[in-house]
């Protein structure tokens, strides 16, 4: 009889090669995998033929399973089948909830294991030249999720609009005008700013400007969410 089990897996920013070899060795190990929309579907032909393949991913809007669900699916699978995998894209602790899951799990007795994913918060900007620090341009970084679980503006934002620092912004393409005015707010109007959706995958698509003009680069290059949006100096290294 298996033993249940989560493992909470970090995929990456997208492109599947950029996942840790521990991540890919435990997908192949699995006896139950529950992936996100961000995670890219190619990772899972390195499961098991015959194991259960559940999409619970979430979009704007369009929930296949609330959280809740999702907590329960775990329990329910890991009972059943014994290793439970939760892939989830970047790290499943930047904003990915999987804290959330593995508090849960404990309740049930359920044991869970960590893998680190590389952050797209970090790597889809470093894939298009603008590293998140670099000397004399920025010596720290903010990584800050723009909406909060009531839909509501970050209130870390104002800080982070007032920082010298690097501030890259997850989940805020939806909030770009509120995030525009209140940099403008703070005197960063002429703040250089990229906008990158399908980061690390060959139909990525980048929009670079300042706060000023951003809005209207944006809808020119056809940007949609999901997209992580980066404010700073050292947005200018882009690709030099």
């Amino acid at each position: 009889m298996n033993k249940a089990k989560l493992t909470i897996v970090g995929a990456g920013p997208g492109d599947p090669e950029l996942i840790t070899i521990k991540g890919l060795r435990a997908i192949e190990k699995a006896n139950v995998i529950l992936y996100d929309a961000l995670v890219n579907p190619l990772l899972l032909d390195n499961a098991k033929p015959d194991i259960p393949k559940l999409f619970v991913g979430k979009r704007k809007g369009v929930h296949s399973f609330s959280q809740d669900q999702i907590n329960e699916l775990i329990v329910e699978n890991a009972l059943k089948y014994g290793n439970v995998i939760r892939l989830k894209g970047g790290d499943p602790f930047v904003f990915g909830r999987g804290y959330e899951e593995i508090e849960y799990a404990a309740k049930y007795n359920i044991p869970s294991e960590y893998i680190p994913g590389i952050s797209s918060s970090i790597s889809v900007l470093g894939l298009q030249g603008i590293p998140v620090t670099h000397r004399g341009s920025s010596e720290s970084f903010w990584v800050v999720t723009a909406t909060t679980s009531n839909g509501e503006l970050s209130g870390d934002m104002k800080f982070a609009a007032q920082s010298a620092a690097t501030v890259v912004i997850l989940m805020g393409l939806t909030k770009l005008p509120n995030i525009v005015e209140l940099f403008k707010q703070h005197g960063k109007s002429d703040a250089t700013i990229a906008i990158i959706q399908k980061g690390s995958l060959p139909d990525e698509n980048i929009a670079v400007g300042t706060i000023s003009t951003i809005i209207d680069i944006v809808s020119k290059k056809h940007i949609l969410p999901p997209a992580i949006i980066v404010v700073g100096n050292v947005v200018k290294l882009h690709r030099l």
